[in-house]
This record gives C-alpha cells, sequence and structure tokens, in this order.
C-alpha cells in the first residue's frame, strides 16, 4: 500500500479512535442488557469485549499491552493499599492481582 498523506494518517488515526470510543460505549450497554436478561454467556461476552475494545483503544492512544498491564497492576495494589471495600469482603483484588501476575 502506498504511503498515506499525513493528514489522511492523522484523520484517519482520529476517526479509529472515535469509533474504538463508540464500541466501548456500545460493549457497555451490551453488558448491562445481558445483566438485565440473566445470561451468563452474554455477560461473558460483553465483558470479554468491553476488555478488548479497551486494550485497543489503549494502544491506539499510545499505550502497549504491557503498559495496560502495569497500570492495571498499579491500580490493584493500590485499591488493596487502601482497603478497597471488595478486597475487604471477598480479596477480589488479591485475586486478579495474582491472576495477573501469573499470566
Amino acid at each position: 500500500m502506498p504511503n498515506m498523506p499525513k493528514d489522511l494518517d492523522v484523520a484517519k488515526r482520529a476517526k479509529v479512535i472515535e469509533w474504538l470510543k463508540t464500541e466501548v460505549i456500545d460493549n457497555v450497554s451490551r453488558l448491562f442488557k445481558a445483566l438485565w436478561e440473566g445470561s451468563t454467556t452474554k455477560v461473558g461476552d460483553s465483558l470479554a469485549s468491553l476488555m478488548m475494545s479497551s486494550y485497543i483503544l489503549g494502544r491506539r492512544l499510545g499505550l502497549t499491552y504491557r503498559d495496560m498491564d502495569d497500570l492495571l497492576l498499579e491500580k490493584l495494589k493500590k485499591h488493596k493499599q487502601e482497603g478497597h471495600q471488595l478486597e475487604d469482603w471477598y480479596q477480589d483484588i488479591s485475586a486478579l492481582e495474582e491472576h495477573l501476575r501469573k499470566r
């Protein structure tokens, strides 16, 4: 494919970012509908799509997938230190942190 003029490339990148933002919103909407319906299959699919869209949006915004993982681990560490309720009640923060570190 021949090189695209710089202004068209910038426009294309901006359009992709806008599209990915709508994908994130759409996936949240699908998640809420799946929760309303009580469909575990649809909930899982919606959550996976939301995660995928978030990671790809981060990449388009200049973050690597590794950066995203590291930022998530930092956020989990911070929540644990601050005594997040989900950690106190269910140890969800520690469980996710452990899962990510084992990958």
